[in-house]
């Protein structure tokens, strides 16, 4: 049972002068007082993770979406990155090299400038039954990719562009368990020996950020937030409508990485999750037309039911 958040609220404040001596960063954690739930008490500059309205992650609830004929077709560069994987301690990170001269843009669906793609975090969970963060209809995913971009129009850096409007697009990949993996995500995970510890990293050669993406160009849209402090509110987020694929023998090596270091182990890395937040009076836009009726393909995969837990998914 957790305690209260007004006891936890003495509990910091008594802490602070402690606190102030070490990094904020490594005090925030998945569970306990120093769980999503405290994040906005822990540093009055994470407030928003408590008090902000626009908060991500989210519920999707395929009867409140909102059909928006405007939305186009996403594109995502081609051309294949190198980049090194990290144990951060509170999640697995790709990191782009960014000495490449070819950088991965993001453009068009509801984005009117470019957004350069800056890293990619990895949320999981120790069950199948968990561990994305986003979830449609209350159902929720083994896990979630979710590729980070930046406004490299308006932006010099990452740093700059997540504290402004307009700053961050994050595109999001729920992942489904499956006989077979997506190539690329193989690319990654093929690493997880090498990063079992916190701080631990390895290189990554040519990954492709395109072939990452499930072949549809559906997707549902909304404004929120990163889902890790400071909880800013400056992304737009992009989740896609049909999951990329893992195997039990990947989440198995996930589930096998660790938050500390190799003489103090301590949890594990997985159920690395933020709950989903109040939607509060957002909109959720998709360009997936339900009335739509002439084509026979079309086959809109949230069309009231989860469409997502259908195990025939690769017959629509």
């Amino acid at each position: 049972m957790l305690p209260s958040i007004l006891a936890v609220s003495i509990f910091i404040q008594t802490l602070m002068p402690v606190l102030s001596t070490v990094s904020w960063e490594d005090w925030w954690t998945y569970d306990g007082i120093s769980g999503p739930a405290f994040w906005g008490l822990i540093n009055p500059e994470w407030s928003l993770c408590n008090k902000g309205r626009r908060q991500s992650p989210i519920n999707m609830d395929p009867d409140k979406l909102l059909y928006d004929p405007n939305l186009t077709d996403l594109h995502v560069d081609r051309h294949r990155v190198d980049g090194t994987i990290t144990n951060t301690g509170h999640s697995i990170v790709f990191y782009l090299d960014n000495d490449q001269k070819n950088h991965i843009n993001i453009t068009g669906g509801p984005l009117s400038y470019k957004y350069q793609v800056y890293e990619i975090h990895m949320h999981f969970g120790q069950q199948d039954e968990m561990g994305s963060e986003h979830t449609i209809n209350g159902y929720a995913f083994p896990a979630e990719l979710q590729i980070f971009s930046y406004n490299s129009q308006l932006f010099a850096n990452y740093s700059d562009a997540v504290q402004r409007s307009h700053g961050i697009v994050v595109l999001s990949l729920l992942i489904q368990l499956g006989d077979l993996s997506n190539p690329e995500l193989r690319i990654l995970t093929d690493q997880l020996n090498n990063i079992k510890y916190s701080g631990n990293e390895a290189l990554v050669k040519r990954l492709s950020i395109a072939d990452l993406l499930p072949d549809t160009k559906y997707y549902m849209t909304y404004d929120g937030s990163t889902t890790v402090p400071a909880c800013h509110e400056t992304v737009t987020w992009l989740i896609i409508n049909k999951p990329i694929y893992i195997t039990k023998q990947q989440l198995h090596s996930l589930r096998g990485l660790m938050q500390g270091n190799k003489n103090q182990a301590k949890a594990p890395l997985g159920n690395n999750f933020r709950p989903p937040q109040p939607l509060h009076n957002r909109l959720v836009r998709t360009n997936i037309d339900f009335n739509r009726k002439d084509d026979e393909k079309f086959c809109p995969s949230m069309h009231k039911d989860v469409y997502y837990k259908a195990n025939d998914w690769n017959h629509h």
